[in-house]
């Protein structure tokens, strides 16, 4: 059974951020998604374990958890979220990440391809 998102009056909606980027970090591999808050889904998504992005890491012979990985996973969520038509997104840190290293990457990666920080 599929929950739908709670409806919420226009004068708490304006004060939501609609959409939020959230990193996950593995020992093997780096994923980033971009989710809409009212409606719960995700509006686009990048990971390193994706099929043609992981073959062509390894045939380079490219690590697929570093910081470079990080920095062509924001690279490509941006391009991403620009064919969506997302204009800006905030960004959703755990409890132990900072704006350092991987996170540091994908962040800038995101916003070089043109998408704005809220």
């Amino acid at each position: 059974m599929v929950i739908p998102p709670p409806v919420r009056p226009d004068r708490v909606m304006k004060y939501l951020k609609p959409y939020v980027l959230r990193m996950h970090f593995t020992n093997k591999y780096v994923n980033a998604q971009v989710v809409h808050t009212p409606t719960a889904t995700v509006a686009a998504s990048a990971s390193t374990q994706e099929k043609g992005l992981r073959l062509a890491m390894v045939e380079a012979k490219e690590n697929t958890r570093d910081v470079a990985a990080a920095a062509k996973i924001g690279k490509l969520l941006g391009e991403r979220l620009q064919a969506k038509g997302v204009p800006a997104i905030s960004v959703f840190f755990k409890r132990e990440q900072r704006y350092h290293g991987k996170v540091k990457a994908v962040i800038d990666s995101v916003r070089e391809a043109g998408i704005e920080l809220v």
